[in-house]
């Protein structure tokens, strides 16, 4: 069961990107048939699921007009992120990210960033959401190129506290050597952006984090703030056990 808010996304994403097409696409012969890119020229017809997991994670060489491609299969993409059947969130490129979308007419715009930011508050608030929690995020932060309005959504709540847990459980393994947990933030502000994380996390983690009684957790979060060599001074690890 989806969330009222993202059901009206997902509603309003069917009535934006209704009939939406791209007219003239020739497509990659080498890698699809005819048939296949017949799909992407043709409204209102249901472009088969695995066909459109491969045109959603495709990179943009491989069409005439990739924005008209990502219209013409928004729709069917939203529904299948949405009810966890789209293969590939967490590990390969989405489409939406590699797009200007936000250029797009104001309603089509609004009805993108609408449907991201109901998906991860759905996710947030569904204890077993259909994809890991961590991979949704980067998903929805890939598409956003903005991660600040998804941590702002990590409200207190039980399902948002095991989230949490899982998800400083997946950063914090790279930032705390200062690496990125995300292959897909490879601009020239990637070392902003996980700056950035790493800030979010030593404020406003560590005390959700012991509730949940992950105290490993929470120092590890708190070591953030510190430069790099103070950080792996610190007596954490060499008495762990003393963080209880």
């Amino acid at each position: 069961m989806t969330s009222t808010a993202l059901a009206a996304a997902l509603a309003d994403i069917d009535t934006v990107f209704n009939g939406f097409a791209s007219p003239t696409e020739t497509g990659c012969e080498r890698c699809y048939g005819p048939e296949e890119i017949a799909y992407l020229r043709t409204p209102y017809t249901r472009v088969p699921a695995d066909l459109v997991r491969r045109f959603v994670f495709e990179s943009p060489g491989h069409f005439e007009d990739h924005p008209a491609v990502m219209r013409r299969l928004l729709p069917q993409t939203a529904h299948a992120m949405a009810d966890g059947s789209l293969d590939g969130i967490g590990w390969a490129w989405h489409g939406l990210s590699r797009v200007d979308w936000r250029a797009w007419p104001t309603r089509q715009a609004g009805a993108v960033e609408a449907f991201v930011l109901a998906w991860w508050d759905d996710t947030l608030t569904n204890p077993e959401p259909p994809y890991p929690v961590h991979d949704v995020f980067e998903t929805c932060a890939m598409i956003l190129d903005d991660m600040t309005p998804l941590l702002d959504r990590f409200r207190d709540g039980p399902a948002v506290e095991a989230h949490l847990v899982s998800c400083a459980t997946d950063w914090l393994y790279y930032l705390i050597t200062d690496e990125s947990p995300w292959f897909w933030w490879i601009r020239d502000d990637g070392g902003s952006a996980v700056a950035a994380l790493r800030s979010w996390l030593a404020a406003h983690a560590p005390a959700r984090l012991r509730a949940c009684g992950e105290a490993d957790l929470a120092v590890q979060a708190e070591l953030l703030a510190l430069p790099y060599d103070e950080r792996w001074a610190h007596p954490y690890w060499t008495s762990p056990s003393d963080t209880n």
